[in-house]
């Protein structure tokens, strides 16, 4: 007889694949990451977003109707995103499974956007090593929506280090997080939640905004994220901070400066890496001439600088080995200790 925990993270697949999917997407992941021009399943994600957003938008002005709209779309994108990845991975593993187990590892690695992340900073930073500050600029367009043309070399760091910090949450460790409970769960799998999730995030960052026109449509979209990613994000919080080991630190600064801001996750996730560096984010940013305030996480005890964006970084990776280590070394332990029969 299997014991509890062997049990739980058995899958429709043998679960040394389930755990050599997660490890061959870790690895993918931080030797190529997404390489640029290729197809990517967000791009899917997002062809079907904007077509029926764009849909509701020209046809209905109605706020119930939008709204109902956008549950239509938050949930039915979500289920039907998790849904796919199920099929794709188990009609793979039908095949051969080790056709399964690279299809899955392939798929899941694109859930990940931690090489992506540092790919996107490097892109930036590079061009300031060289005093080439209008270069940085137009690189930093490419991933941030605030106007990035009167930044000065420190507020293009600031965006760098604020884009690195907020997505390590929603980009690389929530992905992670819903790869790992998926595995864990009987016939689920490391994709299929992994997908789910991605896809949520998608919505999040296509329509889920508080101004017009996405007031109504995007409404569900953004909450079912906050909702998603409220615990990987107190979860990657914690870990940061035992990793660090000023976590007391930590949670008495988010409690102070985090909560003042609109979203309840990413504040705590730049929060939490300001308080590790030692420095201030947050502040003024302008979109399309538009000054909007984000609340001032932290006290400025040190200047940000390439070296602490590259910091923080690292930090994102010892944080993402550290749930897959400890991943790892429970169903070795279970391998052990598998139960009397």
């Amino acid at each position: 007889m299997l014991s509890p925990l062997r049990l739980a993270i058995s899958i429709v697949q043998p679960t040394e694949f389930a755990l050599g999917v997660l490890a061959i997407a870790a690895y993918l992941d931080f030797l190529i990451g997404d390489p640029w021009g290729w197809p990517h399943p967000v791009q899917g994600m997002g062809w079907v977003i904007s077509h029926y957003s764009q849909g509701v938008l020209k046809h209905w002005k109605n706020p119930i109707i939008r709204r109902i709209a956008g549950i239509i779309l938050a949930t039915g994108a979500i289920a039907s995103t998790g849904l796919i990845g199920w099929g794709i991975a188990q009609g793979s593993y039908y095949l051969h499974p080790l056709l399964g187990l690279a299809i899955e590892s392939i798929l899941l690695a694109s859930c990940f956007a931690g090489r992506s992340l540092r790919t996107a900073a490097e892109t930036v930073l590079e061009p300031l090593k060289h005093s080439d500050l209008e270069t940085a600029r137009q690189k930093l367009s490419l991933y941030v929506g605030r106007d990035p043309d009167n930044l000065s070399d420190s507020e293009v760091m600031r965006a760098v280090l604020e884009t690195v910090t907020e997505n390590a949450v929603d980009g690389v460790m929530a992905p992670l997080f819903y790869a790992i409970a998926g595995s864990m769960i009987f016939h689920v799998g490391a994709l299929p939640l992994a997908f789910a999730y991605k896809a949520a995030s998608t919505l999040d960052s296509m329509v889920g905004y508080q101004d017009e026109p996405y007031t109504d449509l995007g409404w569900c979209s953004a909450k079912i994220e906050d909702i998603l990613t409220w615990f990987p994000c107190r979860l990657t919080v914690i870990t940061l901070g035992l990793l660090s080991n000023c976590l007391p630190e930590i949670w008495r600064i988010c409690q102070r400066d985090a909560t003042q801001d609109p979203s309840p996750n990413s504040g705590w996730s730049e929060c939490t890496y300001a308080v590790i560096l030692g420095v201030q984010l947050g502040g003024i940013n302008y979109y399309h001439g538009i000054p909007k305030p984000k609340p001032l996480l932290n006290t400025p005890l040190n200047p940000i600088t390439p070296d602490r964006i590259h910091q923080a970084m690292l930090l994102t990776r010892w944080c993402f080995l550290t749930w897959l280590s400890i991943t790892i070394s429970c169903w070795f332990l279970s391998t052990q200790f598998p139960g009397n029969p």
